[in-house]
């Protein structure tokens, strides 16, 4: 496996680069990942992929210094030197989770150079009501950040939650563990407020889709508590049927399970 870099003003976008077949395939992890959490695709991909598979910001070793939000206009600048330095034309994505924001990124802003794009349990499709209550407004991402430098803080506001069942009671463990350290908490903020610009509209996302020719698979989890399938609603009622595919599993095995569908109308 070979790392390379981005370098784009302070920040550096890290990635990997396994295999060197005929297609270019660009893989984008989940919350609390790194490049390796699409492992399992490595060596099914071997024939035909040369694979780059990437740390997000604020993960592994991807470093955003820069004091503002990531816009789309700076994944444009970013990518466009990936390209260059990679001698990448045509290429295929695949996101998981939150990695899927940085996919349909992409999409939108190279859609003539995309053949296809694998979301799996894609974060980015609707706004969750806490994500959008946290990062909304200054006054609220001042109350978040203080919640990071002060857990006591989040510890009660979950208990609360809990006790008022404002929400699943099976997803505040998987919250709760990853808001257990402080570096935790850290990439827990960095990640839902220096990424809050990364909206999309999903009819713009299928009309791009549809005009370029693009293959558009979707993988999501029936029991999903932290990407419900309802949160997929407004993308999945677009595509047809066998491009959408519903396992039985958990969402931190999905990439694993969803194996078995990489090369589905590929």
């Amino acid at each position: 496996m070979i790392a390379g870099k981005i370098s784009y003003l302070n920040n550096n976008l890290s990635y990997y680069k396994e295999w060197n077949g005929p297609k270019a395939i660009l893989l984008f992890h989940g919350f609390g990942q790194d490049h390796l959490a699409f492992q399992p695709w490595f060596e099914p991909l071997r024939r035909e992929y040369t694979v780059f598979s990437f740390d997000l910001f604020f993960h592994g070793s991807s470093i955003w210094a820069t004091d503002r939000p990531f816009e789309k206009e700076d994944c444009r600048e970013i990518m466009a030197r990936f390209f260059k330095q990679e001698k990448i034309d045509r290429f295929e994505l695949a996101g998981f989770s939150i990695g899927a924001k940085f996919v349909l990124a992409i999409l939108e802003l190279f859609p003539d150079r995309v053949t296809k794009v694998t979301l799996l349990a894609p974060d980015g499709v609707r706004v969750n009501f806490w994500y959008s209550l946290a990062t909304g407004s200054a006054p609220m991402r001042a109350l978040f950040k203080s919640m990071v430098l002060k857990p006591d803080r989040l510890n009660a506001l979950l208990k609360m939650v809990k006790f008022l069942r404002m929400t699943d009671s099976r997803l505040l463990p998987f919250v709760q563990s990853q808001m257990d350290t402080e570096e935790k908490r850290n990439r827990v903020y960095g990640s839902w407020v220096y990424f809050r610009h990364l909206k999309f509209d999903m009819n713009e996302i299928i009309s791009l889709t549809k005009t370029n020719k693009i293959t558009l698979i979707v993988i999501a989890s029936r029991n999903d508590k932290i990407i419900p399938l309802q949160d997929l609603e407004s993308l999945t009622k677009h595509i047809e049927q066998n491009q959408v595919h519903i396992i039985e599993t958990s969402h931190n095995n999905l990439i694993d399970k969803a194996l078995e569908f990489i090369h589905v109308s590929g």
